[in-house]
């Protein structure tokens, strides 16, 4: 298994759990103005990132998990806290598209 330092573990899981949230706000842009193929885009691409992030924190774990150790630094749990509001996020904002079809479909 190739061995990733924790700095790369840090630095991908902010910068692409960022782009997945301004990817799914996109999103939501998108939706608001009833551009639903657009929108449909833009959470494939929020997706997409949000795996990215989801795979290295698999690394990280397994690494560990396989006795690799690496010191816990504030930075690391801040990039573990932005996961977990950018996974948040985008369920919700998911949920707020899907309301705006149905209501953009009842009209």
């Amino acid at each position: 298994m190739e061995i990733i330092v924790a700095d790369q573990i840090i630095m991908g899981l902010i910068l692409n759990a960022g782009d997945a949230k301004q990817h799914i706000y996109q999103a939501l842009s998108y939706a608001k103005e009833g551009d639903f193929t657009s929108s449909e885009g833009e959470i494939a691409k929020a997706d997409a990132a949000l795996l990215e992030a989801h795979n290295l924190q698999t690394k990280f774990l397994a690494q560990e998990a396989g006795g690799t150790k690496t010191e816990i630094t504030a930075l690391f749990v801040h990039s573990q806290d932005h996961l977990m509001t950018s996974i948040t996020e985008i369920n919700l904002i998911k949920e707020m598209i899907d309301l705006r079809k149905e209501l953009s479909a009842k009209q």
